[in-house]
């Protein structure tokens, strides 16, 4: 079962602007969120939702670009270990 869902959410913090929205997503979806994520309210789920989203993406795109460029280090672990003896 699904409900539409009319608030003023999805706070973007970025430029402080508020964006009003009417979003239908399945009932239980949004109350395993909310149980998940300890939110008070729909709002704060959907706020705490995105940041995770934004926030893994994020890391996943930083991960790909060390996969594709790697780290390098002008000293093996056995030069840095005899240095911290």
């Amino acid at each position: 079962m699904t409900f539409t869902i009319t608030y003023f959410i999805f706070v973007i913090y970025l430029f402080l602007l508020k964006m009003k929205v009417t979003v239908v997503i399945p009932d239980e979806l949004v109350k395993e969120a909310q149980m998940l994520s300890n939110a008070k309210n729909i709002t704060d789920t959907l706020i705490i939702a995105l940041n995770s989203y934004v926030s893994l993406q994020k890391l996943k795109a930083m991960s790909e670009e060390i996969k594709n460029n790697p780290l390098k280090f002008g000293s093996s672990a056995q030069e840095i270990w005899e240095l911290n003896r």
